[in-house]
């Protein structure tokens, strides 16, 4: 192969990955603060001992979020009765 058609093959799976999406590890992840409302959701939801799943689902937040949140406002999020 020559360079010019090895440059060429190139610039064709490179497109072809990205009509796919396959960038997707380029992302950027844009944090969004936390609002009082929400803080209270969260704290509300975690007294009646509703699991980290289902909080994240309500406020539209990842499992992982959530439990960070908990754990820096000292809220636990133990589900046993």
């Amino acid at each position: 192969m020559n360079d010019g058609s090895l440059q060429t093959e190139y610039a064709a799976i490179k497109a072809r990955f990205a009509k796919r999406g396959a960038d997707m590890a380029k992302k950027t992840v844009k944090l969004r603060p936390w609002t009082a409302t929400e803080v209270y959701k969260l704290k509300s939801l975690a007294k009646k001992k509703v699991g980290a799943a289902k909080i994240a689902k309500v406020l539209k937040r990842t499992t992982r979020a959530v439990e960070n949140k908990s754990y820096l406002l000292g809220v636990s999020l133990d589900t046993r009765g």
